[in-house]
């Protein structure tokens, strides 16, 4: 079964669940259930609150219900008619209002005994093609995501068209459960959060923040090597920069406002860094001999998401990106992204992970900038750039940049799941907008390309996405503690302490236990915080120069000359060995 299909089933299965509650509680409200990307959900308004012990009981009604809903009934009916047919249902007179001022269809699907507003998009039959359903959870949702309305009861389900693909499913999610960034985090002492800073603000403690800096750290070797050049942009800024840009009309809502005592300009923290690298290259006329031009940094953004949708490292406020920016000709374009691929895949194969790229177009919505001929013109450059660098990809409509089209990579971790991390994004709107320009070789003014890069992308995302594919067992070059060592008793302790200055000598990042437990006890420990290597030293390892090495994994390597130890470490630190 394809996307399309899937997401048909589960949206049909969202219909389901809706008319289940409804046959319990008839005096609840519906709101919307759309499909998501592993299932579904759908909020509801209860006149008193339910909790998750009521899940088996909705689930059973919804399967009873199934075996009748073998099609779906659609009819199209005016503003009034809809109207009146859910005169009681404050939400859906709202979602009416709203899709009559869009001038669209109001449209009704019907199956079984249960009609509901919507769209579209369902199965053909149901009882048929829903071979098995399950409902996981149910957390509170604001309506429209907004904290200023009405908290909601959100129920969270999935269905696939077999048992087999459900058990399969659930057995990940059990896996999953033991994964979970926000678990690990606490557990390795890597982030946290706090009520006097912030939703959505994380902060990192000195083991979180080296994962930060060593991937920060690689990611940009790979572009100074590339002809990057670092630059810096302030926090703030005015508004008439976004205005000009067109980020202030698309997400003027989502940016957080600064007041100053001092001048009446209306000042932002910034959401996203390009329409700053463009005042740098504007700043003075460029000559094609210049190009490309290719400016980096590693900055942090700000975006004043929904409270409803910040969900651990992988939604927040506070964004930190590898961000760069390349300003070059047309017949530059090619090979810009042949070196962004590169890196890329060196990235992802140093980390261990899989990828896909998703070439991201435009649809025919008014959500883009710029002229349809210009989108034709630069998504053809991207899908023949894709196809001659070899790429296995695939074309989603819709999910392009406001600017323009891009590539998108797909990250696959250790449990299949798919996750969005890189991207590389060919924008013609900005230069247009800023008038941008260089001299070419017959002396004419032309407008340059620009390309938007990120190879790790947000690293808050993308560390709950690694923590997640690791479960926390970091390759050594990125462990926060590399190296753990173990005195067998307090009398070995000196010999300890002199190893762990030659480690740290060594740039090692190492530690000593130096507590009054049992030896046993302390490997245990080095092993939940998924330290590579342990080195346990008694009497022998001292009088021998020596160290019995153990594995995170539980491996002994036995009695290892400490010299002959340090020279592999630092060998599998510096070819990031995993």
């Amino acid at each position: 079964m394809d996307n399309k299909d899937l997401n048909n089933l589960r949206h049909s299965c969202a219909h389901l669940l809706a008319a289940a509650v409804l046959e319990l509680w008839p005096d609840t409200k519906l709101t919307i259930g759309p499909a998501t990307q592993d299932g579904f959900y759908y909020d509801f308004e209860f006149v008193k609150p339910i909790t998750e012990d009521g899940l088996p009981k909705i689930e059973q009604k919804m399967k009873q219900l199934l075996p009748s809903w073998t099609r779906f009934e659609h009819r199209e009916v005016t503003e009034q008619e809809a109207k009146e047919l859910f005169k009681d249902n404050s939400y859906k007179l709202e979602l009416i209002e709203e899709i009559a001022q869009k001038k669209e269809p109001i449209t009704l699907y019907k199956s079984g005994n249960f009609e509901d507003l919507c769209r579209g998009g369902h199965s053909e039959n149901p009882s048929k093609e829903i071979g098995a359903l399950k409902l996981l959870s149910i957390a509170g949702a604001y309506w429209r995501g907004s904290e200023k309305n009405k908290m909601l009861t959100r129920i969270y389900g999935t269905c696939f068209p077999t048992r087999e693909e459900l058990d399969e499913y659930l057995n990940m999610l059990k896996e999953a459960k033991k994964r979970d960034h926000r678990k690990l985090g606490k557990e390795l002492d890597l982030f946290i959060f706090s009520d006097l800073v912030g939703p959505g603000l994380p902060l990192f403690t000195p083991k979180g923040t080296i994962l930060r800096e060593e991937l920060f750290k690689f990611s940009e070797s790979l572009q100074l090597a590339n002809g990057y050049q670092r630059v810096w942009i302030p926090h703030i800024t005015k508004t008439d920069l976004y205005k000009k840009s067109g980020h202030w009309d698309k997400f003027g809502g989502e940016l957080f406002l600064v007041k100053s005592r001092e001048t009446s300009d209306q000042l932002v923290l910034k959401p996203m860094n390009c329409p700053h690298h463009v005042q740098i290259y504007a700043s003075k006329q460029r000559s094609y001999k210049e190009l490309p031009v290719r400016y980096m940094e590693t900055t942090t953004q700000y975006r004043d998401e929904k409270m409803g949708e910040l969900l651990g490292l992988s939604r927040v406020r506070s964004i930190s990106i590898d961000d760069s920016h390349i300003f070059c000709t047309m017949d530059q374009v090619e090979e810009e992204f042949r070196k962004i691929m590169d890196m890329v895949k060196t990235m992802y194969k140093t980390l261990g992970m899989e990828f896909k790229a998703r070439l991201s177009f435009r649809d025919s919505s008014d959500k883009f900038l710029g002229e349809l001929k210009d989108w034709q013109k630069a998504q053809a450059i991207i899908e023949q750039v894709a196809k001659n660098l070899g790429i296995n990809y695939f074309i989603a409509e819709g999910e392009a940049a406001f600017y323009g089209p891009k590539i998108d990579i797909l990250v696959m971790d250790s449990l299949g799941r798919e996750w969005q991390c890189a991207t590389e994004q060919l924008d013609f709107v900005q230069p247009q907008r800023f008038g941008l320009t260089y001299i070419d070789a017959d002396g004419s003014e032309k407008t340059p390309f620009m390309i938007h890069k990120a190879i790790l992308g947000s690293i808050e995302r993308f560390l709950s996405v690694y923590i997640e594919h690791t479960g926390g067992a970091f390759p050594i070059w990125l462990s926060p503690v590399q190296v753990q060592i173990i005195p067998i008793a307090d009398r070995h302790q000196k010999y300890g302490q002199k190893l762990l200055e030659q480690l740290k000598s060594a740039n090692i990042r190492s530690e000593i236990d130096s507590r009054a437990e049992k030896m046993q006890a302390k490997i245990r420990d080095a092993q939940l915080q998924k330290i590579p290597y342990m080195l346990i030293i008694g009497d022998r390892e001292e009088q021998d120069n020596k160290t019995a090495v153990r594995t995170r994994a539980g491996q002994d390597l036995g009695a290892i000359e400490f010299k002959e130890f340090l020279t592999k470490i630092k060998s599998e630190i510096e070819f990031k060995s995993s």
